[in-house]
């Protein structure tokens, strides 16, 4: 890399003092940037910018919106593909065209007019990735959750994932209050640690597992469609999926890439997601919580799930594992998770799928 800047003003211009700037300093000011649509424009300023944009590490896609993107019949991403039947997969795989803009309309900077991607047909993260050599830390935010929850139900989730699921963590509740209930129904919902008859007469445990097996179902997603990703970025240290609304989150570390490439994915029967592995489950629960900033959660449930072979998370000490759960939500919803944390745990196997 030079140590001096190389011409990215017009000669017949006064001196731009941006050019006096080393390379390692420019591509410095990339990585905080980080947004690909941002380096997308930088990268047709100059034939300065367009080499050194695509040598960051540190990049950001933020997904606005999903429209149908016409595509070959064994496309995965393609909405035409047979296998897109699954409405969580189809929302995941549809990709929004305004993602390459900046990059779509960028001319080589070489004269001839041609496109700097002109193999793009398809609109995808990975393609928008493709000229990227160097990535370490990469986060894509989808527009929205996966999974649908009527109107004040809170549903959060986190995921790690290696070639498999490692753990997960699910924040559920039924009622998110903006400030806390009255002192009369606070009193009604009080408890003595144990889960109550009535959670499994009306529908409470019932609902509890449609939250846990779509919360699974959106992570093995999200994880399944990352591969050609994962696998032609060999770079890539840190991986994270999340969405604009905060539902799920799915990291993978260092770690967990590695694994990723070394080992085989097991798609599902349905082939558009990876296998969730039979997993053993915690589930602890609250009729009502009371939370920081005025605010107030019924039926607050979490649920942590592991293989049940703990091969994927033979690493994972008790300290870890609580570590993971605890630091999984931002506040006020941290605050629920430690006071859940301290419930009576219930123990639930579930098989894999």
């Amino acid at each position: 890399m030079q140590t001096k800047g190389r011409g990215c003003a017009d000669p017949s211009s006064h001196w731009d003092h941006f050019d006096l700037l080393p390379d390692s300093v420019v591509l410095l000011i990339f990585n905080k940037l980080a947004d690909v649509r941002s380096l997308g424009r930088c990268s047709a300023v100059c034939k300065r910018f367009n080499s050194l944009v695509f040598m960051v590490h540190d990049v950001y896609i933020k997904i606005d919106h999903v429209v149908p993107v016409d595509g070959n019949f064994d496309d995965p991403f393609s909405p035409s593909s047979p296998r897109q039947r699954n409405l969580v997969s189809n929302f995941l795989k549809l990709i929004l065209f305004s993602l390459l803009k900046p990059f779509y309309n960028i001319h080589n900077t070489k004269g001839n007019n041609k496109p700097v991607f002109p193999q793009l047909s398809h609109h995808s993260p990975a393609q928008v990735l493709k000229g990227f050599t160097h990535v370490r830390n990469l986060q894509i935010e989808l527009p929205s959750g996966d999974v649908g929850t009527e109107e004040g139900v809170l549903l959060k989730w986190r995921a790690e994932f290696g070639s498999t699921l490692h753990k997960c963590v699910i924040l559920g509740g039924t009622r998110v209050d903006v400030k806390p209930v009255s002192s009369e129904l606070e009193s009604s919902l009080e408890d003595n640690g144990s889960i109550p008859e009535s959670f499994y007469t009306n529908g409470g445990l019932k609902l509890r597992v449609v939250w846990t097996i779509s919360s699974l179902i959106a992570a093995s997603t999200r994880h399944y469609l990352l591969r050609p990703i994962i696998m032609n970025h060999p770079t890539l240290k840190s991986l994270v999926l999340t969405d604009a609304d905060g539902q799920g989150t799915l990291s993978m570390g260092e770690e967990q890439l590695k694994e990723f490439r070394e080992n085989p994915l097991t798609p599902s029967a349905s082939s558009n997601r990876t296998q969730v592995p039979a997993s053993n489950m915690k589930l602890k629960y609250s009729p009502y919580l009371e939370l920081s900033g005025g605010m107030a959660l019924q039926g607050a449930t979490l649920v942590t799930i592991k293989p049940s072979s703990d091969g994927s998370s033979a690493g994972n000490t008790r300290a870890e594992i609580d570590a993971f759960i605890s630091g999984s939500f931002d506040s006020p919803f941290k605050t629920a998770v430690k006071a859940l944390m301290k419930r009576r745990t219930y123990l639930l196997e579930m098989n894999g799928f």
